[in-house]
C-alpha cells in the first residue's frame, strides 16, 4: 500500500510537472519578450560605451582624484573603498567607469600601480611612476601630495597659456571674418560703381578687384582648398617629424620662443624636483622628464642627458652641453644643488621662478600682441582704403 501510495504521490507529481510545463512555456515567453528591450538598451550601452572611449578626461578631474584619495587614505579608508567613492562622485563618465574598474581590480589583490597600467593614456607615466615609488615605499600618502602639487602646477601653467592665446587668436578670426566679408559683399557693391565709369584703373585697385571677383566667383573652390590645406597641415603636425621641424621654428619666433622654452624648463625642473623626492632612480626620472615635456627638442635632450648620466655623467655636465635649451643660470644652479644635495628644493624653486616668469609673460602678451594685431589689421584696411580711393580721386580730378 506504502508502495502504491507513493507511486499515486509520484504520478500527481508528474502529473503536476506536466501541467506546469505550459505555465513555464508562457514564462519563457514572457522572459523573451521581456529581453527584446534589453538587447536594445545592451546596443545603447554599447554605443555609450564607444562614446566614452572618445571623449577626454580633463586634468582637473585628476587633479580632484588625487587630491580626495590622498585625504581619504589619510583618514584610514582602505585604498578600494576611497576609489569607489571617487569612481561615484566623479562628474566625468569615462574617468568614473574607469576609476571603478581600478577599484575592482585592487580589491581583488592588485596593487595600485598594476590597475593603473592598463590607463596608462590617462594618468600618462610620471603619475604611474611617483604612484609605483609611494607603494614600494610605504609612503603612498606623501607621494599623493606631491603628485597632487605637480598636476596643479601643469594644470595652472596650461590654463595661464590658453588663457593668454584666447585674446590674440579670438582677434585673428575676427579679422579673417570681416576681411572675407568686405571682400564678398561691400567691395564688389563700390567696384562695380568704379567700372562703370570705363576709365584706367590703378594697380591697387585692379589686384583688389581679381581678389574679389575670384573669392566670389570660386568661393567654394576657396573653402574647400582652405579645409584641405587645414587637414594636410594637421596631418604632417600629428608626425614626428613634421612637429620636430614646426617646434624648431617656434623656438626662433620672437615673441613664442621666450614663452615656449621657459614653459619647458618650468616643467622641467617641476618634474625632476617632485620625481627626486621619492625613491626613483636618476636615470628614470630624467626618462619620464623626457616625455612629460611638450617640445621634442626638449625631449630629445633631456633622453639624451639620462643616456650620459647613465654612463657615469654629472646632471650639470650633460645639461651644459644643450646652451640653447637649457641657460648657463640653470647649470649654475645644478651644479649647487649636486654638491649641497638639495636638487630637488633647488629645482623647485627653480621651477617657482620659472612658472611666475611664464605668469608675467601671459599678462602681459595681450599688451604685446595687440600693437602687433593693430598694425596689421591697419595695413590690410588702409590697403583696401587706398584701392578704393585712388581711383575716385582720379574720377574727382579728371571732371
Amino acid at each position: 500500500m506504502a508502495i502504491n501510495l507513493s507511486q499515486g504521490t509520484s504520478n500527481q507529481g508528474d502529473g503536476a510537472i506536466s501541467a506546469s510545463k505550459p505555465d513555464k512555456d508562457k514564462g519563457n515567453g514572457q522572459e523573451d519578450k521581456k529581453k527584446k528591450p534589453e538587447s536594445g538598451g545592451s546596443i545603447m550601452g554599447k554605443v555609450n560605451n564607444l562614446l566614452l572611449v572618445f571623449s577626454r578626461v580633463p586634468l582637473k578631474e585628476k587633479l580632484f582624484f588625487v587630491q580626495y584619495l590622498g585625504i581619504m587614505l589619510k583618514a584610514g579608508i582602505s585604498l578600494a573603498g576611497g576609489l569607489k567613492t571617487l569612481s561615484a562622485q566623479s562628474a566625468n563618465k569615462r574617468f568614473a567607469k574607469i576609476i571603478g574598474e581600478i577599484a575592482v581590480s585592487v580589491e581583488k589583490g592588485t596593487s595600485f600601480t598594476e590597475s593603473l597600467k592598463p590607463h596608462q593614456k590617462i594618468f600618462g607615466e610620471l603619475f604611474i611612476n611617483m604612484v609605483e615609488a609611494g607603494e614600494v615605499s610605504g609612503k603612498l600618502e606623501n607621494v599623493l601630495v606631491q603628485l597632487y602639487t605637480q598636476l596643479k602646477k601643469q594644470n595652472e601653467l596650461i590654463s595661464k597659456v590658453k588663457g593668454a592665446m584666447t585674446y590674440p587668436a579670438v582677434i585673428i578670426v575676427a579679422m579673417a571674418g570681416i576681411g572675407i566679408f568686405m571682400m564678398v559683399k561691400i567691395v564688389p557693391q563700390m567696384i562695380g560703381m568704379l567700372k562703370s565709369f570705363n576709365a584706367e584703373l590703378p594697380l591697387a585697385t585692379k589686384i583688389l578687384i581679381t581678389a574679389s571677383d575670384a573669392l566670389v566667383a570660386n568661393g567654394l573652390l576657396a573653402a574647400g582648398i582652405l579645409v584641405v590645406s587645414v587637414l594636410v597641415v594637421i596631418q604632417i603636425m600629428r608626425t614626428y617629424r613634421g612637429r620636430y621641424y614646426w617646434q624648431a621654428i617656434v623656438l626662433h619666433m620672437p615673441i613664442i620662443s621666450p614663452i615656449v622654452k621657459k614653459v619647458n624648463l618650468a616643467k622641467f625642473s617641476r618634474t625632476i624636483s617632485t620625481l627626486l623626492k621619492t625613491d626613483i632612480m636618476i636615470i628614470k626620472t630624467f626618462q619620464i622628464t623626457a616625455n612629460v615635456l611638450g617640445n621634442l627638442h626638449y625631449r630629445k635632450a633631456v633622453n639624451e642627458m639620462s643616456e650620459k648620466i647613465k654612463k657615469g655623467s654629472q646632471i650639470n655636465e650633460v645639461v651644459s652641453a644643450y646652451p640653447k635649451l637649457f641657460p648657463p643660470v640653470v647649470n649654475q644652479i645644478i651644479s649647487v644643488g649636486e654638491q649641497t644635495g638639495e636638487l630637488d628644493n633647488i629645482l623647485g624653486e627653480l621651477a617657482e621662478f620659472y612658472e611666475g616668469e611664464v605668469d608675467k609673460i601671459m599678462d602681459n602678451l595681450p599688451s604685446i600682441i595687440e600693437p602687433l594685431l593693430i598694425l596689421i589689421l591697419g595695413c590690410a584696411v588702409g590697403g583696401m582704403a587706398v584701392a578704393i580711393i585712388m581711383p575716385m580721386y582720379s574720377l574727382g580730378s579728371a571732371i
